[in-house]
């Protein structure tokens, strides 16, 4: 199952990329670029995701992004998409594939 969250993309001064799920309890991770940035936001919510799951929690409902309130006008606010079911067969876990 496909779960798609904003993120906000925001530029530093050396071309990394900090970015922030406002949804996921402010969930963090950054990228050396652009292109890096997306991929680490996309593993990053996965497995946020993923572990609340697994963990029995009830995900968030996403916030529209036009909605998504950011700090900085350079900021850039993007969907990531994840399937968790990828991640649920690549750890092998029942208890999450029945959740799916």
């Amino acid at each position: 199952m496909n779960y798609i969250y904003p993120a906000v993309f925001y530029p530093e001064d050396d071309g990394k990329y900090s970015v922030i799920f406002p949804d996921l309890n402010d969930l963090a991770t950054y990228g050396d670029n652009l292109a890096d940035a997306f991929a680490m936001a996309q593993e990053a919510c996965g497995q946020y995701l993923f572990t609340s799951l697994r963990d029995g929690e009830v995900l968030p409902a996403p916030t529209p992004i036009d909605a998504v309130e950011k700090d900085e006008d350079a900021a850039l606010v993007n969907l990531i998409c994840v399937n968790l079911d990828e991640y649920a067969r690549a750890y092998n876990d029942k208890a999450v594939k029945k959740t799916l």
